[in-house]
């Protein structure tokens, strides 16, 4: 058995879902235009610069969740997918999940983006396994905290790694290991697998490619 591991912003999806789910709000007006519109686009870049301060972020991301019921969110959400993710998603997306399921490999959505945005997406693409940030719950409601360690970076490797244990499984215990990114973030869990693809990558991550002779993939044109 082999194991496949996916980031989603940018890699399985041509767009990042916490940028697109932060302007749906803005757009449907919970969140105030001026302030967090701004917001948004300064996390974003630092984000694709590397700068990013995950903790500094996730206040920003998650505290909205607090402030409103669970079932008004959900039907926020599902609007969300039906009008901004489901039009994103390609059909090379699909056929390259749909080729690591087929061929039985163990798959997982690995990603820093939180699970109640990414959640339903994940089980889009079919992948029963989403390895995310967790917006802590309390009686079903949102605290606007983090549960536990954020997916990213570094973290993203402690999350698979715990993940597999819980599972009875290691690096070790697969023939080969795949990691799909487009980020520079993403290159300590890109280094830790035997076959790492940069996936319409930065330019940060095409140069690290290129050098180290790894597979670049083309899937959003």
């Amino acid at each position: 058995m082999n194991l496949a591991l996916f980031d989603l912003d940018n890699t399985l999806l041509p767009c990042d879902s916490d940028f697109e789910w932060a302007q749906f709000l803005i757009e449907k007006g919970v969140l105030d235009p001026e302030v967090h519109a701004a917001k948004n686009d300064h996390f974003y870049a630092q984000y694709r610069a590397g700068t990013l301060d995950i903790h500094e972020f996730l206040d920003f991301q998650l505290h909205p969740l607090s402030r409103h019921p669970r079932a008004q969110l959900d039907a926020w959400h599902r609007e969300f997918m039906a009008t901004r993710i489901l039009p994103a998603i390609g059909d090379g997306a699909r056929a390259l999940v749909r080729r690591h399921l087929d061929g039985g490999d163990l798959c997982a959505l690995v990603t820093a983006t939180n699970s109640f945005v990414t959640g339903p997406i994940c089980l889009e693409f079919g992948i029963a396994n989403l390895i995310a940030t967790v917006p802590a719950q309390e009686d079903g409601q949102f605290t606007g905290q983090v549960r536990g360690a954020p997916s990213f970076r570094e973290g993203k490797i402690a999350r698979v790694e715990a993940w597999l244990e819980a599972l009875g499984f290691w690096w070790s215990s697969f023939a080969r290991t795949w990691f799909y990114s487009d980020s520079l973030n993403d290159l300590p869990l890109l280094s830790r697998v035997s076959d790492p693809v940069a996936v319409d990558p930065d330019a940060t991550l095409l140069a690290h490619a290129r050098q180290a002779g790894w597979t670049v993939l083309n899937l959003h044109g």
